[in-house]
């Protein structure tokens, strides 16, 4: 029988819960500074198989994949170009193994660092790029594309068409937002949290979202925003590890997982579909997290 697709799966008012960063983990595993993360599918994929075996043994309902920057843009950089395919593939790959055939693979698909407005690129330019890679990554076996860490709705509906138009992914799309001296949500683009998921919902996103820039409390202001606006939708939400703070020259964020666990059933109250973890977050975080979602949903 056919995996459900993760729309239905909360159709039925069950929570699911993510994994947690996947950046300070390849670090921690040996990526040098000035080396390509995505390359590791290719190169080191026992590595980034531990790591999406890890958030599943925590309890991970689904696992992302290393392809955050795994775009023609950020690739080429490495002089990597040519293989937008090649590692995404690979990436989804991994992820498929770690996850086997009960678990979600949700790929990931991060912004291009290209700005409409600078005249970088246009939007034809965003979908031939956002479609080699969703492409590449259907056909290595993930479910879902996360479509994540965006400002710029421009750039975040392109990726959503180019996932839809041309593969069979269910499709999430994730803003990061950051509070305003007046004590509003805005992204770098100056969007606030309703109007950008209203766009990624009217583009064809299944699940939206937010992901980074705060920890669990300001996700919750987050997540109640966007509840009231669209009562019918289905949000995801990975939060930080807290606000990090820089000591001996690294970003030490403050969270514990029994931190984060407290926090979870506020999330929950304020309408999150999907609780997870970005940067900071291990698999201790993602265990706790679950466990508090057990506990809260039991």
């Amino acid at each position: 029988m056919a995996k459900q697709r993760i729309a239905e799966v909360l159709k039925t008012g069950r929570v699911l819960v993510s994994d947690g960063a996947w950046g300070t983990f390849l670090y921690r595993k040996g990526l040098k500074a000035g080396e390509c993360p995505d390359e590791w599918s290719l190169t080191h994929p026992d590595e980034v198989e531990d790591i999406a075996r890890s958030y599943i043994r925590a309890g991970s309902d689904m696992v992302e994949t290393n392809s955050f920057g795994a775009n023609y843009y950020k690739l080429t950089h490495f002089g990597l170009q040519d293989q937008v395919a090649a590692i995404n593939e690979a990436a989804a790959q991994v992820s498929r193994r770690a996850a086997g055939e009960d678990r979600y693979v949700i790929a990931s698909i991060g912004p291009t660092g290209k700005l409409l407005l600078m005249g970088d690129v246009t939007e034809d330019d965003f979908y031939r790029c956002f479609r080699e890679q969703a492409v590449a990554l259907e056909k290595g076996g993930a479910d879902a594309v996360c479509i994540e860490t965006m400002s710029d709705a421009a750039e975040a509906v392109a990726a959503i068409r180019a996932a839809r138009e041309n593969t069979r992914l269910e499709v999430i799309s994730t803003f990061t937002f950051e509070k305003t001296p007046q004590g509003e949500f805005r992204t770098m683009m100056g969007l606030a949290p309703v109007e950008a998921v209203r766009q990624a919902i009217d583009a064809g996103a299944d699940i939206v979202g937010a992901n980074c820039g705060n920890g669990m409390e300001r996700m919750i202001e987050i997540v109640r925003e966007i509840r009231a606006a669209c009562p019918d939708v289905y949000i995801l939400v990975h939060a930080n590890a807290g606000l990090p703070t820089r000591m001996d020259g690294e970003d030490v964020f403050p969270e514990t997982p029994e931190m984060m666990a407290t926090l979870t059933p506020g999330l929950l109250a304020a309408g999150a579909n999907i609780i997870g973890g970005c940067c900071g977050t291990t698999p201790e975080h993602i265990a706790a997290i679950k466990k508090a979602v057990d506990n809260h949903t039991a």
